[in-house]
């Protein structure tokens, strides 16, 4: 993906607005329950965690860990990257 200028993560920032959307607007069609959201996203830490152990870029993965908690408590994702 291109990145934009000042804001290289950019393309990050919108996929986690644009997931966080889809999630929420399935399970307010109920598509998927809640708690197969949650699952979902206990799936991503678990993943990101078990892949910090190996990998080059362990900071990183802490980082998508942290936001993905932020989510599951309850918060918005991408604001906890950009607060007003």
């Amino acid at each position: 993906m291109a990145k934009h200028g000042r804001f290289p993560d950019a393309d990050g920032t919108a996929a986690l607005g644009i997931c966080e959307s889809l999630l929420l607007a399935l399970t307010d069609a109920r598509i998927i329950s809640e708690q197969d959201a949650r699952d979902l996203l206990i799936d991503v830490v678990n993943s990101h965690e078990e892949a910090a152990t190996t990998s080059t870029t362990p900071n990183k993965q802490h980082a998508v860990v942290a936001i993905v908690r932020r989510i599951l408590a309850g918060n918005d994702g991408v604001q906890s990257r950009y607060p007003d």
